[in-house]
């Protein structure tokens, strides 16, 4: 990205969250509306406890907003609604962005990135203590565009597979989000070849999918539309 931009490092509850923006108020307009959309969705919560804790789909509610959102991704993804609670929460934060008006709006949360740019935005993946941790990257063009990594290895995140990164790219952070822990799920086993097939076919086999990269066993397998894949000086 060129020109001024102002980022800041905010951690919240379960987020830890970096903003990026041409706006400072655009900034603060995310950290507010990822303070409220923490407060909504543990109200919701409180009243709904089996939201927090399924790992299938539930009915989607009406409302809050962030739980409706989280539970039609995972609809889509077929997981529990929390498998998307990072991407929804960069995503409504991004949108409160763009209604302040600024041109670059960018939102990650705990390695799911929201974006929104009228410039290219570079992002680097983060695979823990593998080889290939923050070595490369991607250079984000189209938007509006939501990126998600689901990890068996480093990730604090639940999955039942065992790749180093199993990367996903939507049009929103949420369905990414969901799907990264889908197609994560499924990446697992002796063949690294078979394992990284079966996570390539279970991501683009979810609606709104449109690309997917998987490292597993030190092994990269791709499917789908990739932005440009770029090199990361450690």
């Amino acid at each position: 990205m060129t020109g001024h931009l102002f980022k800041e490092q905010f951690t919240h509850k379960e987020s830890q969250c970096t903003i990026i923006s041409d706006q400072q108020k655009a900034i603060q307009a995310a950290v507010e509306s990822i303070k409220r959309n923490y407060i909504e969705l543990e109200l919701y919560v409180r009243a709904n406890p089996k939201f927090l804790y399924t790992l299938t789909p539930i009915p989607t509610p009406d409302k809050p907003l962030v739980a409706k959102l989280m539970a039609e991704a995972a609809r889509k993804a077929d997981v529990g609604p929390m498998a998307a609670v990072a991407g929804t929460i960069a995503d409504l934060a991004v949108e409160e962005m763009k209604r302040v008006g600024c041109e670059v709006a960018v939102v990650e949360d705990g390695g799911e990135i929201s974006a929104s740019s009228n410039r290219p935005v570079d992002v680097a993946v983060a695979a823990g203590e593998e080889p290939l941790s923050k070595r490369f990257g991607f250079r984000l063009t189209e938007f509006p565009i939501g990126v998600a990594t689901s990890s068996g290895r480093f990730s604090h995140a639940l999955s039942f597979g065992d790749a180093e990164a199993a990367i996903v790219f939507c049009k929103d952070a949420t369905l990414a989000d969901a799907a990264a822990t889908a197609v994560g799920n499924v990446v697992k086993g002796k063949d690294a070849k078979a394992g990284i097939q079966a996570g390539l076919i279970r991501g683009l086999s979810i609606e709104g999918v449109e690309g997917v990269l998987i490292l597993y066993k030190g092994q990269v397998g791709t499917a789908g539309k990739i932005p440009q894949i770029i090199k990361v000086e450690p």
